[in-house]
């Protein structure tokens, strides 16, 4: 076994504990560097999370993995609404504290929590965001009941994932940029840290979709209790923004 197939291995192992070591030493750069080597496609790809909510006008949003609270400052700019960012890795949300701080109002309120246990009540929030995750956690399913759980009825939820784009064009480019260019390209502006993210990516995104395809994705949704389930790929395939609504019933 390889040593990034080893990687992704220990990730469905303790998806939680391997977050958190992947992600503690990116915080001091991890804003810029996730434009640039993303080519911009990544703020392309949150706008379009944040506008599925902002159409729905919600008082309250709960934005989950919220990381250094990007997606969580463009949710209270955009939409007025009490945002509260939830992350798992600490340092990720110091960071995050520290562009909230900056920020004028209304600024997101931030707290540690794990997107499998979250410390709300059912039906807390009117719309709910999620940026990254599902790679991260054990069981996919459960996970998104749990963050159903906490949108009131009719709610929106939206998301973004990376994706892997089809053959037989993209698909071969999108493999020779995650296993190629973007280990040295995170090594040379981001340091070791980066080029060890940049290494795990691509086989970290394809082997979950082999294992959840899109149409997986859609079904856990729809089992989740979220109906009008929609997905757009974004980026030649390369991002997949999904969005549904907490069922009534």
């Amino acid at each position: 076994m390889g040593r990034w197939d080893e990687a992704v291995r220990r990730s469905r192992e303790d998806p939680n504990g391997f977050a958190r070591d992947l992600f503690d030493g990116l915080p001091a750069r991890y804003d810029a560097l996730e434009e640039l080597l993303s080519f911009g496609q990544n703020h392309r790809w949150r706008s379009a999370v944040v506008s599925a909510v902002a159409e729905a006008r919600p008082s309250t949003v709960l934005d989950v993995a919220t990381g250094t609270a990007g997606v969580a400052l463009m949710l209270a700019r955009r939409t007025g609404a009490r945002v509260t960012g939830v992350d798992l890795t600490e340092e990720m949300l110091h960071r995050g504290a520290a562009r909230v701080a900056r920020a004028r109002e209304p600024r997101p309120r931030l707290a540690v929590a794990r997107a499998e246990e979250l410390p709300f009540r059912d039906a807390t929030f009117d719309a709910l965001t999620f940026t990254y995750l599902l790679r991260y956690v054990s069981d996919p399913g459960a996970t998104l009941r749990e963050l159903a759980r906490v949108v009131r009825p009719g709610g929106t939820v939206a998301s973004l994932e990376f994706a892997v784009p089809p053959p037989p064009l993209w698909l071969p480019a999108w493999r020779l940029y995650t296993r190629a260019v973007l280990p040295a390209a995170g090594l040379v502006t981001g340091g070791r840290e980066w080029a060890r993210v940049g290494r795990f990516l691509g086989p970290s995104i394809e082997a979950h979709y082999r294992r959840h395809p899109v149409e997986a994705h859609v079904a856990m949704w729809r089992e989740a209790g979220l109906e009008d389930v929609k997905t757009r790929a974004m980026s030649l395939g390369g991002g997949l923004v999904m969005r549904g609504r907490r069922a009534r019933g």
